[in-house]
């Protein structure tokens, strides 16, 4: 599936997308049961053109179980969600439950990751404010076994469609794409910059856009944790734009007579050569 928003606005990666499935593409890239990993790692691999995958059991991360559509997997954080809470805040230092649940951990935990345990992320001000994040989460079940990364390229056009197509860009690639997702509203908030990991503004947040009746975009990777995961594998200069399916079409249906075939777009373009 060739992609006339890739081509107009030359981004270094080419679009991938998610695909819901009860079956995985030969060799995708896959993390090993009960592992850690970070979600964006596979969608950095099929950015490099190789296909990736995750399902209930290889998600990476209670954030990934999460951000990927396999439910609330909070409740399996260590501490249960209550645990999570202070992770992502203050530390578990002065929850009464905290050093039992601490002792039990490290043994597992890489020193960093043991003391973001300990301290806190420090990502939210206070167990209570994260508790209020949470609910906020569109937190889905998808209907399929896997979540497949693939390169837009790669799915033909009498497949099942993808539910959301991702572009990795650059600050000049992701104005085109805002000033795109707009250009055919008539209105000017069609782009969206929930704060969320990473892999929930690729999933989670585009899967519940998709049931809108007029879909937005989500512009991620604004999770510092996720930038410092992923900068070896694309670089430290780009953010995410994923959009459901639909409004995908949308956008490439308007790239013919707009701005990406006009002066300031083509300047643009000809400093980044």
């Amino acid at each position: 599936m060739e992609s006339r928003i890739a081509k107009a606005i030359e981004t270094k990666y080419p679009p991938i997308a998610i695909v819901w499935t009860d079956e995985k593409p030969e060799g995708a890239t896959q993390f090993q049961e009960g592992r850690w990993g970070c979600i964006m790692w596979l969608a950095a691999s099929a950015a490099k053109g190789r296909p990736a995958a995750c399902d209930a059991a290889t998600f990476g991360c209670v954030g990934g179980g999460v951000g990927m559509g396999f439910g609330d997997r909070y409740k399996s954080f260590p501490g249960s969600e209550e645990g999570f809470c202070h992770f992502l805040s203050s530390g578990i230092e002065g929850w009464a439950e905290g050093p039992a649940i601490a002792e039990a951990v490290k043994p597992f935990l890489q020193a960093e990751t043991y003391d973001n345990f300990i301290h806190g992320e420090r990502y939210v001000k206070t167990p209570e404010q994260v508790k209020r994040f949470l609910a906020c989460l569109p937190i889905t079940q998808i209907p399929k076994r896997y979540v497949v990364f693939r390169p837009l390229d790669d799915v033909a056009s009498g497949e099942e469609p993808p539910q959301t197509v991702i572009f990795f860009a650059d600050p000049d690639e992701l104005s085109a794409l805002v000033v795109l997702a707009n250009y055919g509203r008539g209105d000017n908030e069609n782009v969206i910059i929930p704060w969320a990991a990473g892999c929930q503004t690729i999933g989670i947040y585009p899967y519940r856009e998709a049931n809108a009746e007029q879909p937005r975009a989500v512009v991620g990777l604004t999770d510092l944790s996720a930038r410092v995961f992923i900068r070896k594998q694309l670089g430290d200069h780009l953010l995410s734009f994923a959009m459901p399916f639909a409004l995908f079409q949308e956008m490439e249906a308007n790239v013919e007579g707009s701005f990406l075939q006009r002066h300031t777009w083509q300047e643009l373009l000809a400093t980044k050569r």
